[in-house]
C-alpha cells in the first residue's frame, strides 16, 4: 500500500553540506530545536576531505531558525595546502592559505512525496 502524505507547510528541502567536524553539532543542534534531520557521508570534491550532506525538510517558517543553527556551529577555517611555484627551478611547493567549512546551503521547493 501505498501513502501519499504531505505534511502541511513542509514544502522546502534543504540539502546542507558541512565538515565532518562541524556535523554532529549541528545535527545535535537541529535535534535540540525539534528538527529532523537525515545524515549522510560525502567527500568534498576541492580537497577530498569528508563530509556531512545533511537533508532537512522544513516548513518555510523554520528557515530562519535552522539557518541560524547553522551559523552557530559551522564555522570557517584557514587551512593551507602546497601549491607549486611555477617560476622556480625546482618546483618547491608554496603553502597557500585557502577557507574552508562553514556550510553549503541548498533550498529546494517540494511539490509531492511519498513515503512508501
Amino acid at each position: 500500500m501505498i501513502r501519499h502524505i504531505n505534511p502541511p507547510n513542509v514544502n522546502t528541502l534543504l540539502i546542507a553540506v558541512v565538515q565532518s567536524q562541524d556535523a554532529e553539532r549541528a545535527e545535535n543542534a537541529l535535534n535540540k530545536i525539534g528538527q529532523a534531520v537525515t545524515r549522510l557521508p560525502s567527500f568534498g570534491g576541492f580537497l577530498g576531505r569528508r563530509n556531512a550532506t545533511l537533508l532537512i525538510g522544513i516548513a518555510p517558517e523554520r528557515y530562519e531558525a535552522v539557518s541560524k543553527v547553522f551559523r552557530e556551529n559551522c564555522r570557517q577555517r584557514v587551512e593551507f595546502i602546497a601549491v607549486p611555484l611555477e617560476s622556480t627551478p625546482l618546483p618547491l611547493p608554496a603553502p597557500t592559505p585557502i577557507t574552508i567549512g562553514g556550510a553549503t546551503i541548498f533550498s529546494l521547493e517540494v511539490e509531492h512525496f511519498e513515503e512508501i
